[in-house]
């Protein structure tokens, strides 16, 4: 018996979908994806950097967006949410997405388990087609853990990994520095089950 091909849909049927959707789902040639929920520590992290980007930004030519933006990138036609993204001077809305603006300056995700190897690979490739997108960071959301990659003038990406609560997230294409300790303000890291039972073991 023959594999029964996957359903294809085009973006005018993604966006009738979307609107009738109780959760957001991604976009990708022609295939729609549920985007998964997040966890306490997820949605804390996140409303924090977006608290505080808001804080710094504000009056000045750059505003955040929470993860109810939906970005599209024209070059591969990816549909998405980041968990924030940044947007300096007007931002662009799609031309065939009235609701989807395409020229972020910076993106910003939180890592989850199951998208981590997504945000860091296939994800990541399709955001740097953004040709705005002059800085991408990762959040880690089970220790204070920050990655920021930068675009450089030859199109060259730069890692900066950033740990511990005192050190300090300084951004280059924004007015804006945050301080571990902001992005992880009531973050309870959760310690790994097989670590809770070493732990009562060894007392």
């Amino acid at each position: 018996m023959s594999a029964v091909p996957e359903p294809r849909f085009t973006y005018q049927e993604y966006l009738a979908r979307e609107e009738l959707s109780e959760y957001k789902n991604e976009y990708y040639q022609g295939e729609i994806f549920a985007m998964t929920g997040g966890t306490p520590e997820h949605s804390t992290a996140g409303g924090n950097v977006f608290a505080e980007l808001h804080a710094r930004l504000r009056g000045g030519g750059c505003r955040p967006m929470n993860s109810d933006q939906r970005i599209r990138i024209p070059a591969n036609g990816l549909a998405t949410y980041p968990d924030i993204s940044v947007f300096c001077e007007t931002p662009q809305r799609d031309e065939i997405d009235n609701d989807a603006f395409n020229n972020p300056r910076v993106i910003i995700e939180v890592l989850s388990k199951s998208t981590e190897r997504y945000d860091r690979g296939a994800k990541f490739a399709r955001y740097r087609e953004l040709d705005s997108l002059l800085e991408y960071v990762l959040i880690s959301q089970t220790e204070p853990n920050v990655e920021r990659f930068a675009r450089r003038d030859d199109g060259t990406w730069v890692l900066t990994v950033l740990q511990g609560m005192d050190a300090v997230l300084r951004f280059e294409s924004i007015e804006a520095e945050l301080t571990l300790a902001d992005i992880y303000r009531d973050v309870d890291f959760q310690t790994p089950p097989d670590e809770k039972d070493a732990a009562t073991q060894d007392a």
